[in-house]
């Protein structure tokens, strides 16, 4: 059995691989946090990333936060959901996860702030932000995001604005990936300028199994890596 054939060494190239991206960008080691996602793998492969030393998972599904938390419930995990939220599901997020990286609409804060009260709680989001043109891709349009982070800033305190989230075009040319990219650091940067009280744009969650490297060279501060870690799903992924 080679390395690539394990979870650790899989995670181990992973780890590699971000060093280096951060080494060709000029940034320092550590500045980037992977995010394992976690999706469509069971409790076996979740336990055998914790003995890696991970204990922050991605999620797509608030049903599959429940049921993961449920069965690993002890063992000090985050969940952090980052597929597309409907509103009736605001409740099992304000209960289950630790961060929602996928907040893109008014009526989304407004059920996740109600829901949250009801809890007690408070709940970081990363602003989910529509940079490509694909119609299977969720997000904000991007010239809507100032107004709305003053909304919450105001209306929302149970929201705590961590950054922004994106997801690139699926395109095998890096230029139009990369541009993806470009555009979410840039509108931070332009949003940052206005220091809109209480929100915090330090994270900039993009970039997954396939172009995570891009994502970094591009101002990335998470990537989100899935089979890559992993290994290859033996199911289909409805989403």
């Amino acid at each position: 059995m080679t390395a690539e054939d394990t979870m650790a060494g899989r995670l181990a190239q992973i780890q590699h691989r971000i060093a280096q991206a951060c080494e060709r960008a000029g940034r320092p080691d550590g500045s980037v946090t992977l995010l394992p996602v976690s999706k469509t793998f069971g409790e076996a492969s979740i336990r055998e990333a914790m003995a890696l030393g991970l204990n922050r998972f991605g999620e797509n599904k608030t049903q599959e936060i429940r049921q993961k938390a449920t069965a690993l419930a002890g063992e000090g995990l985050q969940w952090v959901l980052i597929g597309h939220l409907q509103t009736n599901k605001a409740k099992d997020a304000a209960r289950d996860a630790a961060e929602v990286q996928s907040l893109d609409r008014l009526d989304l804060a407004e059920a996740l702030h109600r829901r949250l009260q009801n809890e007690g709680r408070t709940l970081n989001v990363l602003v989910q932000v529509k940079t490509s043109s694909e119609p299977s891709k969720y997000g904000m349009a991007p010239d809507e995001v100032p107004a709305f982070l003053r909304r919450i800033s105001t209306e929302f305190p149970t929201l705590r604005v961590q950054g922004l989230m994106t997801l690139a075009v699926n395109s095998p040319e890096p230029a139009e990936v990369r541009a993806c990219f470009r555009a979410l650091r840039e509108l931070r940067d332009r949003l940052a300028q206005e220091n809109i009280p209480g929100i915090s744009l330090d994270r900039l969650s993009m970039g997954m199994s396939g172009d995570f490297e891009l994502a970094i060279e591009e101002g990335s501060t998470e990537v989100r890596i899935g089979s890559a870690i992993f290994g290859a799903r033996t199911y289909p992924d409805p989403q």
